[in-house]
């Protein structure tokens, strides 16, 4: 099970996002790639080189075009959600990129329906002087004084890719443990295979997925059947989007030999 797809309406941010990774080389299938786990892969994602202008602007207005669509906002193009939260450290920037991107859609529609969102992210240690604490920005918890009659804050997680999900799991605990609930998440790329070990029959973010109930007990299964929450987990972009972007004239022995490791390792 791989990440759902993102809506099909305002797709032209993919083809964009696609032709900026691979002429910045962050997209890169010029040769066979090791893997962590053992694999060799015709491709290459290479997220440490996401830290110029152009390939910030271009990944940050993708993230936003995934988070301002459904079920991530109303039918009025109201968010559903309080916080997007950037676990430490590659989700970083992005969360505060993403939401930068926001508000600047918001400025040049004359709208204001990003004014209410904000960003929040973990420090890996927690700051034992001056304000303290793990959680840099916005914070997660509602004041104790507060929390009978206010909602609590829904947490949309955002990453670069999952590969054995650490990170988001972490982030997971994070956001239970100050009481907030968790409503999705969205990273930037679903390589669509099987995740590691020899048994393995899922992606790694359907192995995510099939943990949430799980990870999530108190959020799922609550006593009061209507404060149920549905996770949603998205990703801006899939193996099967550079497939089916690749120009057939100009790599056609790319696209036999993506094809060729989808067959092999392509999770369901």
């Amino acid at each position: 099970m791989s990440a759902a797809p993102t809506p099909a309406a305002g797709q032209d941010y993919k083809s964009s996002l696609l032709d900026t990774l691979i002429r910045k080389k962050v997209l890169a299938f010029d040769h066979t790639y090791t893997l962590k786990s053992g694999r060799e892969s015709p491709y290459f994602f290479n997220s440490s080189l996401l830290h110029t202008a152009p390939l910030l602007r271009a990944t940050s207005s993708a993230y936003a075009s995934v988070i301002s669509s459904p079920p991530f906002v109303d039918d009025l193009g109201k968010p559903t959600f309080d916080i997007i939260f950037g676990p430490a450290y590659k989700g970083i920037p992005i969360c505060a990129a993403a939401i930068n991107e926001l508000a600047v859609r918001d400025h040049l529609s004359g709208t204001s329906n990003w004014d209410n969102v904000s960003y929040s992210f973990n420090r890996k240690e927690a700051k034992s002087h001056g304000e303290g604490g793990s959680i840099v920005g916005a914070p997660l918890m509602i004041p104790k004084d507060l929390q009978e009659q206010t909602p609590p804050k829904r947490v949309v997680i955002v990453d670069d890719v999952i590969t054995a999900g650490t990170a988001i799991r972490e982030a997971i605990e994070i956001i239970k443990k100050n009481g907030a609930t968790l409503v999705g998440i969205v990273v930037l790329l679903d390589r669509e295979e099987l995740g590691p070990g020899e048994n393995e029959t899922r992606s790694a973010i359907g192995a995510l997925q099939s943990e949430l109930p799980t990870l999530l007990s108190d959020q799922y299964f609550p006593k009061d059947e209507k404060k149920r929450q549905e996770v949603h987990v998205r990703s801006v972009l899939g193996l099967h989007d550079l497939i089916d972007h690749l120009d057939e004239k100009d790599h056609e022995n790319d696209i036999k030999r993506l094809k060729a490791y989808r067959e092999k390792w392509g999770a369901q």
